[in-house]
This record gives C-alpha cells, structure tokens and sequence, in this order.
C-alpha cells in the first residue's frame, strides 16, 4: 500500500468541501486529464464521476466511485482506469494545528492489479500522490481565503 500525507492549511470542511466537487479531481489528480460527468449527488456512496486519464495521446476513459464517505473525516473510493487497473484510494483528514493532515492510502483494487502492485510500484505512486496533494493544498488553501 502506497501511503502519502501532508498537512493542508484548511480546515477538514474545507478540505471535503474540494473533495466534494468531482470537477476538481481533473486538477488535483496527478495523470487526470478531464472530469466529464458526475452523478449529482457526489459523493455520496455508491455516486460516481466519469474521467479521462493518461498521459499525452494515451488517454483511457473510465470511472471512480464513492465506497464510502464519513464527511469531513473520510473518503474511500475505487478508481478504474482499465486495462490499467484498478485502485482502492481512501483519504482520512484530521485536525492538526491550523489545518488538516490529510493522509492517502492508494493500493490495488482488483487481483489483476495486485500481481503489478509492488515496493517500486508504491514508490511511484506515493511520488504522485505527493503531488496530488500539493494540488489539493493548493485548492483547499485558495478556497479558505
């Protein structure tokens, strides 16, 4: 499991409150390219947003879904960007200081994608993963002011 955390100058609500807006995953999601619908209850369970991933031309089209959502503390979701594969993602956010330390936790979330998951793979994902948070920082910390 690829484990990831900063600390977010925003509070919790603020931080769920990007989080909320399945827009805003095509900018802070590190290799997202474009959000072209989401179901208008996200992100309640079970709703779900439709995205572009990739890299220059290579582009898959696919979904991530809401698993379960405990607002402001807790986001589970499970990503598909298949062939590629799948991923489980849950981001906890706990009051720290003046802010937030947010946590991510990215792991395989079908057995395909466990046989690809290992130590370099999580190295690689956590390098993304930092700078998708840097990107969620961004927006949380520009919404809060």
């Amino acid at each position: 499991m690829a484990k990831t955390e900063r600390h977010i100058y925003a509070s919790p609500e603020t931080i769920f409150g990007v989080l909320s807006d399945a827009d805003s995953y095509g900018y802070w999601v590190v290799g997202s390219k474009e959000i072209r619908s989401a179901d208008s209850d996200w992100p309640a369970p079970g709703s779900r947003f439709h995205h572009t991933v990739g890299f220059g031309p290579f582009e898959v089209k696919d979904h991530t879904v809401c698993e379960h959502m405990d607002s402001p503390w807790v986001l589970e979701l499970r990503a598909r960007a298949r062939p590629l594969g799948t991923a489980k993602v849950r981001l906890e956010l706990e009051p720290e200081d003046a802010g937030t330390r947010v946590r991510m936790y990215e792991d395989a979330g079908d057995l395909l994608t466990s046989l690809v998951f290992n130590p370099i793979t999580h190295l690689l994902v956590r390098g993304r993963n930092e700078e998708s948070l840097c990107r969620l920082a961004e927006l949380a910390e520009r919404k809060r002011n």
